[in-house]
């Protein structure tokens, strides 16, 4: 073996995709829909008469942002698990996912 095939055999060692442990995807995934939740929350209970004056605007613009972010995470981190269980297509699991964040967040909105 020479020297450039023990360097790129230890460089395949090394670089060795590793798995997380599945509790810290579940502490993942908690903390998204804390916050998914939270910044719906916070939404909904936005008046609309407050968008008069543009210093109210702070908190729902922030809301929306953390919801759109942490949302898109929380679809993210779900697809990948549904990918992982039952491996039908990167994109479809991420429909459903997608799907499963929106019918929670309207539940969320409508209460």
């Amino acid at each position: 073996m020479t020297d450039a095939e023990r360097v790129e055999r230890l460089l395949q060692l090394a670089l060795t995709p590793v798995e997380p442990p599945e509790r810290l995807s579940d502490r993942l995934e908690r903390g998204l829909e804390e916050l998914t939740e939270a910044a719906a929350d916070e939404l909904a209970d936005w008046e609309l008469s407050a968008m008069r004056d543009p210093r109210n605007w702070a908190r729902p613009v922030a809301a929306a942002v953390v919801g759109t972010l942490a949302g898109g995470a929380l679809i993210l981190v779900r697809a990948r698990q549904q990918h992982r269980k039952k491996p039908t297509g990167a994109l479809r699991a991420v429909e459903r996912s997608l799907r499963d964040v929106v019918n929670d967040v309207e539940k969320r909105v409508r209460h």
